[in-house]
């Protein structure tokens, strides 16, 4: 894994799905956008400083948001710099509460560390990486807390989860409230105004057709409302191939007792499936069987998702 130079000294990270992309700003106050998950702290480490950045440099982080495959190396790397956060002030009052639940960490049973956020970011706020200018555009639908970061002069968005090429972020109607779908749909057509020649996403590959990705979202965005259903369905299958990458292995007879000891995983099937818990658990799990997407080895699970 390496870094692409897609502004002068600035580098995008391409990672996985248990890790959410990053970037590094190389300077002598270096600067990171989003630090991935906490599992995968060292390869992250490893990867900025092949770039010939130590962490012991960083001046400042901006976190896009408060979830934990953004905000992973967050806590360690403050202590090793003692280095600024920057959170839009949605989430920098998750923080400063130390707020596990809007966060997502306690709801989905995923690991995280607190941190001290030192700046508030606000919508249309202008943040620097040496010579370059980026406006903080604060879009929430999948998080409460969510930013993306546009340079207006390069045509280059920063999008993290609010915008995927081919997919859309999982949207937690539970945690971020029932007008959440709209929301979203707001932040897309907020962004879709904008003049991008290349989107640099919270997960996946950089793309440039944007039109393309935001009307893909937003006739998914239809078609949730239209059948609340695909909303259980989406959510179950991605935080289900989520828990599979955060445990590696799971025993096969394990995985089910595991999942309805969180609170995601019964408060989901009781609001979209009538507390239809087995039927689900076998549906999902049946089918990412068959199609590879997970793979059962001498009685354990994995996921063949990259990480």
């Amino acid at each position: 894994m390496t870094g692409n130079e897609i502004l002068q000294d600035l580098f995008f990270i391409e990672r996985g799905f248990l890790n959410g992309n990053h970037f590094v700003y190389r300077s002598d106050a270096p600067v990171l956008i989003d630090t991935g998950y906490i599992s995968g702290f060292e390869e992250t480490r490893d990867t900025i400083n092949r770039l010939g950045v130590n962490l012991s440099d960083i001046a400042l982080i901006i976190s896009t948001h408060t979830h934990c495959d953004h905000i992973g190396g967050n806590n360690r790397i403050q202590r090793e710099s003692g280095c600024d956060i920057a959170l839009h002030r949605v989430g920098r009052y998750f923080i400063d509460t130390r707020d596990d639940w809007s966060t997502w960490w306690r709801y989905y049973n995923q690991e995280a560390e607190f941190f001290t956020c030192t700046r508030s970011l606000e919508d249309g706020e202008m943040v620097t990486l040496g010579p370059h200018e980026f406006e903080v555009i604060y879009t929430p639908g999948h998080a409460a807390d969510g930013i993306v970061l546009y340079n207006r002069h390069e045509r280059v968005l920063i999008s993290s989860d609010t915008l995927w090429q081919t997919d859309m972020a999982v949207m937690t109607l539970r945690v971020e409230g029932s007008r959440a779908l709209f929301d979203m749909q707001a932040s897309l057509e907020k962004i879709e105004k904008l003049d991008v020649q290349m989107v640099y996403p919270g997960h996946g590959k950089p793309f440039a057709d944007m039109p393309q990705a935001i009307a893909r979202s937003k006739q998914r965005i239809q078609n949730f409302l239209k059948h609340p259903d695909a909303i259980g369905d989406d959510l179950l299958k991605k935080i289900i191939v989520y828990t599979l990458m955060m445990k590696k292995v799971l025993p096969a007879d394990a995985l089910f007792d595991y999942l309805m000891a969180t609170h995601w995983y019964k408060e989901t099937v009781d609001l979209y499936f009538n507390g239809r818990y087995e039927a689900k658990y076998d549906d999902v799990i049946n089918s990412f069987l068959g199609r590879g997407i997970i793979k059962e080895e001498k009685g354990y699970l994995s996921t063949t998702v990259k990480p």
